[in-house]
């Protein structure tokens, strides 16, 4: 086993640990959705710095992160989303060059993970996502899987690892993978057009209170 590949099994193994340890019960609905190979770009709604863990935790293949460039530095989670292959973004900008990353993680077979709002929601409910997320998808044509997380809003940092919390349930439903249709031209409507409906995928798996902004959306999937 490669050192790198050793480095990884610590990670998943100790954010399995802390779900274990902190999180009463932590349920995982829809785990068969995940192709276990080939390009795939799973998106997921974004309320706690919990939520990478939880993937990490939940999925069962080597994640890549798109993450803001100050979280690449942070302590803990900052040497796990290295070993992940992550690679900054710079929020509130159009990063070409981490789009351009993202693409290659992509088209080189890799599952890619990206939260498309760009930051944690304050309210637990979906906020208008950014671009970023539909103009890979587009691009590279790959498969996308959408996520809902609920219940890591109750996760505190850092005093997680202080002292345990009793947080109750903390839950993830992964929906069935699905692909944008064909655009000719990736510009900014056809963008935006995708991106609605990626978020849209999202809110489907989401409790109805926790879809903020896509709060219209007809629920595709069971979400309680």
């Amino acid at each position: 086993m490669s050192l790198l590949r050793a480095y990884r099994r610590g990670f998943v193994l100790l954010a399995k640990l802390c779900f274990a340890v902190y999180v009463r019960r932590f349920e995982v609905i829809g785990k068969e959705n995940v192709p276990r190979k080939g390009p795939l770009i799973l998106v997921s709604n974004h309320i706690n710095n919990a939520d990478p863990p939880a993937i990490i935790a939940a999925i069962p293949r080597n994640p890549m992160f798109m993450a803001k460039r100050e979280m690449i530095g942070w302590p803990i989670l900052g040497p796990a989303f290295r070993v992940f292959g992550a690679f900054p973004v710079r929020r509130g900008t159009a990063d070409l060059s981490a789009l351009h990353a993202a693409s290659e993680v992509v088209e080189r077979g890799d599952m890619l993970v990206m939260f498309p709002e760009g930051t944690r929601s304050r309210t637990g409910g979906l906020t208008k996502a950014h671009p970023g997320t539909a103009i890979v998808a587009l691009q590279t044509g790959a498969p996308i899987v959408p996520v809902a997380i609920t219940g890591t809003e109750s996760i505190l940092w850092p005093w997680l690892f202080i002292k345990p919390l009793a947080i109750k349930h903390v839950k993830m439903v992964i929906g069935e993978p699905f692909h944008l249709p064909p655009v000719e031209r990736v510009d900014a409507d056809a963008a935006a057009a995708a991106m609605d409906i990626i978020m849209r995928r999202i809110a489907a798996l989401l409790p109805e209170q926790n879809r903020g902004v896509y709060a219209d959306t007809e629920s595709a999937a069971p979400a309680s």
